[in-house]
């Protein structure tokens, strides 16, 4: 069955729940419902990225993180951390982190060098921005494309510096990190096979996100039917991962499509 990375976001400004879980024990508490509804890894984000996210010091994000990672770390769980800083990298890496989840791709050589420091998988995400910053700028081309030529580049980087393939994991991108234009993310996840020729594993991350949004008409509040449609989608097309707020719903849901498919 694919597997679920739960969202912990531990800030003020999250487009979709900043402040909820910002208190380190209510993080901690909330990291532990995800487990027990089926997350298979917790993935702790302690800045946000949407276009209006206010910059977090990587001195804050450790701070943020640290009480977080220690408590989750020492009672067994797969820890992810969402950062675009190598010192983040590094300071939770060495706190036993077992994932990094970079949205700008390692797209530095800091960041490779964090990366080639530690044990953790890494995913390397796809954005348009070379900060890894969400924008609401409009951009024009074929971003299946463009992924493709992005992480042909940063998997050579990566493995120049002494990753192993093991370790990788792509992630395409969704929402503002493509582009304001909601066909661009749509056109993304009915393509998304493409990415397999790569023969890495796969993250899909569209929870909530804008284009489900315009799509649907509801609010980031109300999209948890219109995320489950587009998770099921991208789970049929055999992406290996997908990260979610609404593990429970996502857990079940694909649990029911298993039975439903043919049986070899």
């Amino acid at each position: 069955m694919t597997g679920l990375m739960g969202i912990v976001n531990i800030t003020r400004d999250s487009f979709s729940d900043g402040g909820r879980w910002f208190d380190p024990e209510n993080a901690i508490a909330h990291a532990e419902a995800l487990t027990e509804s089926g997350a298979d890894v917790i993935d702790l984000g302690a800045e946000s990225t949407h276009p209006d996210a206010e910059d977090v010091p990587a001195c804050v994000e450790i701070e943020r993180l640290t009480p977080v990672v220690d408590a989750l770390v020492a009672r067994g769980l797969i820890v992810s951390i969402d950062t675009r800083k190598p010192e983040v990298m590094r300071a939770m890496g060495s706190r036993g982190a077992h994932w990094l989840n970079d949205v700008s791709g390692f797209r530095t050589d800091a960041a490779v060098r964090a990366a080639a420091e530690c044990e953790a998988k890494l995913c390397v995400m796809f954005s348009r921005h070379d900060d890894g910053r969400a924008r609401r700028d409009q951009a024009s081309g074929d971003a299946v494309r463009e992924a493709m030529v992005f992480f042909e580049a940063r998997i050579d980087a990566l493995r120049r510096a002494g990753v192993s393939k093991e370790r990788i994991v792509l992630d395409p991108g969704m929402g503002f990190f493509l582009g304001p234009d909601a066909e661009t993310s749509f056109d993304m996840l009915r393509r998304i096979g493409d990415l397999r020729a790569f023969g890495l594993p796969l993250l899909v991350s569209v929870s909530r996100k804008s284009f489900l949004g315009a799509a649907s008409g509801r609010s980031v509040a109300e999209r948890g039917p219109a995320s489950l449609a587009a998770e099921l989608f991208a789970a049929r097309q055999g992406v290996t991962w997908i990260r979610t707020h609404d593990v429970r719903s996502l857990r079940d849901a694909l649990r029911v499509q298993e039975e439903l498919e043919p049986r070899r």
